[in-house]
């Protein structure tokens, strides 16, 4: 009778008892040295795994696929998929195990890093400028959880979202050749999501959207639909709804403060808009993920 995989939320840990964090970071040896430096198939349901691995050597299992491991080399790990280590004792590096929630992109999300994500991968970090800039985030990513000081959130995100981004750019090894409208319309996404950095706070239509890059609102549906799936509307209805959450888990402001910062004069729109993007107030959201958190 084959044995069931463990769920764990870190290795060898009760996945029944509730996490207290959003990212944790560890060194290799100090898990993998207590179990004689072999890490049995498990899987984790709501993390997404990052191992920056630095020196040393050994396997990674995905299911019953068996790579080598030949640093330097960064692996991902998507949720709810079966995976095992095993390590030469001479292995150094991190794991940073991060509640997928949290993540900009959601592995399997319509695009091209949601659909990276979405796959266990070994991205090489040796022979270009762009690798040893990854593993030179990651492990400042470890460095500064470790050293726990102040307003080191932002930090620990925007290093996260930069390694995983240019990891996702290097592991296209043999990309797909795009015909040249899908090409136009991706640098077009790319506009159209640097214009909604720039002004989702002031809540500006799709139309201001389409103005701007020259583009009909028709036109500018047509290419977001053909590059995520999602209208206009909705791609800058969910930026707001992704800062709000942001906002909620990793800030003290009140609900009605953190509204006026993304542009919401009235409190009380600010809670309908919300419930109509997620199905729960922003208190009642607050509430679950930092009980989710143990916070």
């Amino acid at each position: 009778m084959t044995k069931p995989v463990p769920t764990y939320e870190l290795y060898g840990e009760d996945a029944r008892e509730r996490p207290d964090f959003w990212l944790h970071c560890e060194t290799i040896p100090s898990r993998s040295s207590l179990y004689h430096w072999e890490i049995g198939l498990h899987r984790h349901q709501n993390f997404f795994q990052i191992l920056y691995i630095a020196g040393g050597s050994g396997d990674a299992l995905f299911g019953e696929t068996v790579q080598p491991i030949r640093p330097p080399v960064m692996i991902t790990v998507p949720p709810a998929l079966n995976h095992g280590f095993r390590f030469s004792r001479d292995i150094d590096g991190f794991v940073f195990t991060v509640l997928a929630s949290h993540l900009r992109v959601s592995p399997g999300e319509r695009s091209r890093l949601g659909s990276w994500m979405a796959a266990p991968r070994q991205t090489r970090l040796d022979g270009s400028e762009d690798g040893g800039y990854v593993a030179l985030t990651l492990a400042r990513l470890g460095a500064e959880w470790e050293a726990n000081r102040s307003h080191r959130t932002d930090l620990l995100d925007a290093y996260l979202t930069s390694a995983l981004t240019l990891a996702a750019r290097l592991g296209e090894e043999h990309p797909v050749k795009d015909d040249a409208a899908d090409t136009e319309n991706q640098r077009r996404m790319e506009q159209f999501l640097g214009l909604l950095q720039q002004h989702h706070r002031a809540h500006r239509p799709a139309t201001f959207y389409a103005r701007e890059l020259g583009l009909s609102p028709t036109h500018l549906n047509r290419i977001a639909r053909d590059v995520t799936g999602q209208s206009a509307h909705e791609i800058i209805a969910r930026k707001l709804t992704d800062e709000a959450r942001r906002e909620l888990v990793f800030t003290r402001g009140s609900v009605q403060e953190i509204g006026f910062r993304l542009g919401f004069a009235d409190p009380a729109y600010f809670s309908r808009f919300f419930l109509r993007q997620t199905g729960m107030t922003p208190r009642a959201w607050r509430l679950a993920e930092r009980m989710k958190l143990g916070a």
